[in-house]
C-alpha cells in the first residue's frame, strides 16, 4: 500500500521518502479532501502499524481473520489506486 501511495502522491509532482510522510501527505491530499473515502488512510496507517510490530515486536501473533482482513483491504487499496493512476477516479 506505501508504493501505490506513493505512486498517487507522485502524480501531483509530490515526492516523500519517510514512511510518516507519505502517511501524512495521503492523508492531507486525499483522505482530508475526498479524493478518496478516509478508509483507505486508516488502512495504510494500520498496515504500517502491522508491519512494524511484525519487524520488532518479539512476541506478536497475527490471527489468520485478520491477516486475510488485511490482504483484502491491501487488494481495494491497490484497485482504486489504479484506478485513480489510469485516470478513471
Amino acid at each position: 500500500m506505501l508504493h501505490a501511495a506513493q505512486a498517487l502522491l507522485r502524480e501531483h509532482d509530490l515526492r516523500y521518502r519517510k514512511h510518516t510522510s507519505v502517511h501524512a501527505a495521503f492523508g492531507q491530499h486525499f483522505a482530508k479532501t475526498g479524493r478518496l473515502d478516509p478508509k483507505f488512510h486508516g488502512w495504510l496507517l494500520d498496515a504500517f502499524d502491522d508491519r512494524t510490530h511484525g519487524d520488532y515486536d518479539a512476541d506478536v501473533s497475527f490471527d489468520r481473520e485478520s491477516i486475510a482482513m488485511r490482504i483484502e483491504q491491501a487488494r481495494e487499496f491497490l484497485a482504486i489506486a489504479r484506478q485513480c493512476l489510469e485516470g478513471s477516479t
